[in-house]
């Protein structure tokens, strides 16, 4: 469309997309820099930090190389851990396995209980007091491209087409933001990224990325189930041995409790639902005694990186780079990102800066490449590079202990493990299996006390979209969810999402199915894009401001 459109430009040193703890640690780090560059900051959400979803347990070394004196400044690292612990699940029972020799890195000592999306808040005001220039509600829609084929910029802002796809009374173009240097911090399967990679073969030679979900919960809990800087995490029931997963929970600041679940979306049985296996989990009485008489105040979902470093894609392109998510920095067995993300906005900036002192612009941003390969996320991300993998293939219980093992020993020698680089294979939508193969299953009906439906949950998560405009969920083919997908996989799109986005109808006599989406509800965690067996799905940004505004999160 931005061909067709005459738009009005503006131009900056850097724009970058996202205000995520990547892109706002980038903004700070450029400023510091050099205070007079001109940076722009680009978020989709209502406001800094509205779509940010994490545990999170927050490594604050991120933060501390960024801003040394982040706790005088006053960086909302709410609560220190106190007590890691680590539970293997049975279907009644519990068996504590804290005692094992966990890995060092595994431990959260010296680590925070936060909201990220908070943290985020916080990083953007701060961001703006070095002049950076935050402009929320604004969704990068489009690329725009040099003549060479570098990358120039992006469109944002366009507001007021119709649901028929033509501009309404309100129609707003848009801009043009121009930039010597682009950023894309879009967090996990960003769409503005997915264009990239495919346009510059940025992830030729790569293993396929891997992903998981990860839904969650904040409740706030009476004193007497509330033990501040606790971390758990289980594994183990309602999953079987063959399906990746586990559960978080962290108690946090104002007596709460943020609980969630992550299944890894390599999961076989299309008949598996991630929300319902959460909210079964919840019943279970060694978790339901740490929510009893607690209240359910928010909730969400957002897809995680697990791929590792054998996934990550190269991190520049002509005129830009990928940061933190958006090119997969999770460390999956800390399940920690954001530490990670802040170090490669770092990075990135640095590169940045030092082009743009050169007199370049719009070139590739190699010394971004090279620095991350002597950065502590490189050598991260390395030592853990077979833990899923392993994991994948030997199943939870074994995995877990061949992963570890695995770890211990490339961390400890360099990063040599015995296994040399395993590979992931398949992608996640290719690992769905046939519903001939698996049996329905039956989750029990919520009791609205500890386990809900998805549409009260939704509710929760504050999310909206403005229904006159164009769906911002599309298909390459519309005859696929029902002509191919129902009767082939048992249409998983009405399970896998965690926000009741997609439905298969039937008519009074239960025929004719005809297949729903109903974007309204979307979450924006990009599952569905991920996980769709057919990879008929397409998600892309809906206009800017809409979608969940998340508290605390």
């Amino acid at each position: 469309m931005s061909e067709a459109v005459e738009r009005e430009a503006m131009e900056y040193d850097v724009v970058i997309v996202g205000a995520g703890p990547s892109g706002l640690a980038a903004a700070i780090r450029l400023k510091q820099l050099n205070a007079d560059l001109t940076v722009a900051v680009l978020e989709k959400g209502s406001e800094v930090g509205a779509h940010i979803l994490s545990g999170a347990v927050i490594d604050p070394s991120g933060i501390a190389e960024l801003l040394p004196d982040w706790e005088e400044l006053g960086v909302p690292l709410e609560t220190k851990v106190t007590r890691d612990k680590f539970v293997m699940l049975g279907p009644q029972g519990e068996l504590d396995i804290s005692f094992l020799p966990f890995p060092k890195w595994m431990l959260n000592h010296g680590n925070y209980i936060a909201s990220l999306g908070n943290v985020c808040r916080w990083m953007g005001t701060y961001a703006e007091g070095l002049g950076v220039e935050i402009y929320p509600g604004m969704a990068a829609s489009e690329l725009v491209f040099n003549a060479d084929g570098s990358v120039k910029g992006v469109v944002a802002g366009v507001f007021g087409i119709g649901k028929d796809g033509q501009p309404t009374a309100d129609y707003q173009p848009g801009l043009e933001l121009h930039a010597k240097y682009t950023f894309i911090g879009e967090g996990v399967r960003g769409s503005l990224a997915k264009q990239l990679q495919a346009k510059y073969s940025l992830t030729n030679g790569r293993e396929p990325q891997k992903f998981g979900i990860g839904i969650k919960e904040l409740w706030q809990v009476p004193d007497a189930v509330f033990e501040p800087g606790l971390t758990q995490h289980t594994f183990g029931w309602p999953l079987d041995n063959a399906t990746g997963g586990g559960s978080f929970m962290y108690h946090f600041g104002d007596n709460y409790v943020a609980i969630g679940f992550v299944l890894h979306l390599n999961y076989k049985n299309p008949f598996l639902s991630p929300f319902d296996e959460f909210q079964r989990f919840k019943t279970h009485p060694s978790i339901r005694a740490y929510l009893e008489g607690g209240k359910r105040i928010s909730y969400g979902a957002r897809a995680i990186t697990e791929g590792g470093a054998q996934s990550l894609p190269q991190l520049y392109f002509p005129g830009g780079a990928l940061l933190g998510c958006s090119a997969g920095m999770v460390n999956v067995p800390r399940i920690k990102g954001s530490h990670n993300a802040v170090k490669s906005g770092i990075l990135a900036a640095e590169a940045a800066f030092e082009a743009i002192s050169a007199g370049r612009s719009s070139d590739d941003l190699t010394a971004y490449e090279a620095a991350y390969q002597k950065s502590s996320i490189a050598k991260e991300l390395w030592a853990v590079r077979n833990f899923k993998p392993l994991w994948s293939r030997f199943g939870t219980i074994p995995g877990l202990v061949l992963g570890g093992v695995d770890a211990m020993i490339a961390t400890l020698l360099g990063g040599w493990s015995p296994w040399g680089t395993l590979k992931h294979g398949k992608s996640d939508a290719e690992s769905t299996g046939l519903a001939k193969d698996y049996k329905p299953i039956t989750y029990p009906k919520p009791d609205n006390v500890f386990s809900f439906d998805k549409l009260s949950s939704v509710f929760l998560s504050s999310t909206n979209h403005d229904e006159n405009q164009p769906a911002h969920l599309t298909l390459r083919d519309a005859s696929v969810p029902i002509g191919v997908n129902l009767p082939k996989y048992g249409e998983p799109a009405r399970l896998y999402c965690p926000a009741g986005v997609y439905e298969v109808l039937y008519d009074d006599k239960g025929q004719n199915p005809k297949f729903q989406i109903n974007f309204q509800n979307c979450v924006h965690c990009k599952t569905c894009d991920i996980k769709d067996p057919s990879q008929n799905i397409v998600w892309t940004t809906p206009q800017g401001g809409d979608g969940p505004n998340y508290p605390n999160m």
